[in-house]
């Protein structure tokens, strides 16, 4: 099953008369959607008992709960503490995924800025080496660490890099930004065909099996011409991509089951309606 839905509440959420995170999956009812990335961005702060809470809230509307650890993790800093206070990080972040039911937490890189690509994915790689051990050790086992795919230039994570900190241990599962893909690269996605590029090279690296139940964000986001991603934007953008339709006709000819998260600004609700509109329009001319 293709999953679909936003990362964080939309500004629809409270327009609509919505205020608790317990009513999210009401809220994502509306608009059909069945997946939700909480945002741990800025720390771990919700407590164990809501997010047990959030859980029995989302069971009886099917809704997939996902995790975005703090945005301040780097898992490539030539800081040791820093490594290891980005492992400390993932863990609490796999404790909260685990009490609310979810299986899967994104997990950003770091910077390669002070130090050679190659040297900073080789301290990325035994950062994250040690993170899966933790959470093996914790008896987490069953949490994804998802390391996404970055939209600035000096960002470690770009497409090879992200599939390379996965060949680390098979349960990590790539979270391919596409937004940030195409913002990093200039406005690199441009037709079907980039797309393609992109898929074929999960499978070749990773296999069949994490290509299909891969971990997506979508969204358009500005650029600028020299260092990437500058902002996230709507769909109602006609100037940055990338477009989600050619992507949409390819999961459903190749029959695959990722988890699209929208991360529009703002409207990553209707947004993601659209994306999930999109992909059923596409299973139809099957």
């Amino acid at each position: 099953m293709v999953r679909f839905g936003p990362a964080g509440t939309p500004l629809s959420f409270h327009q609509k008369g919505f205020r608790t995170q317990l009513q999210i999956p009401e809220y994502l009812k509306e608009f059909s959607l069945n997946a939700f990335e909480y945002q741990c961005g800025r720390g771990v702060r919700i407590s164990q008992e809501s997010a047990q809470a959030l859980k029995e809230a989302a069971k009886p509307y099917n809704i997939q709960l996902s995790v975005h650890a703090p945005y301040y993790i780097s898992l490539s800093s030539t800081d040791p503490q820093k490594r290891e206070n980005s492992i400390d990080y993932i863990e609490k972040t796999a404790i909260a995924a685990a009490a609310m039911g979810a299986e899967r937490i994104v997990v950003h890189s770091g910077s390669c800025a002070s130090i050679s690509r190659q040297a900073a994915l080789e301290l990325a790689k035994e950062t994250l080496k040690k993170a899966q051990q933790r959470l093996d050790e914790k008896q987490l086992s069953q949490i994804h660490i998802c390391p996404e795919t970055m939209g600035k230039v000096n960002q470690l994570g770009d497409l090879k890099e992200v599939l390379e900190l996965c060949k680390v241990d098979e349960r990590l599962i790539p979270c391919i930004d596409f937004g940030h893909l195409n913002a990093r690269s200039f406005g690199g996605i441009q037709s079907q065909s980039d797309y393609i590029s992109i898929l074929n090279e999960i499978e070749q690296q990773l296999g069949e099996e994490r290509l299909r139940f891969f971990h997506a964000h979508f969204s358009k986001i500005e650029y600028t011409k020299t260092g990437g991603e500058k902002q996230h934007l709507t769909f109602s953008d006609t100037v940055y991509g990338p477009e989600f339709e050619p992507l949409a006709e390819l999961i459903a000819k190749r029959k695959l089951s990722p988890t699209f998260i929208c991360e529009s600004a703002g409207t990553q609700a209707e947004d993601a309606q659209f994306m999930r509109e999109q992909y059923l329009y596409y299973c139809s001319q099957e």
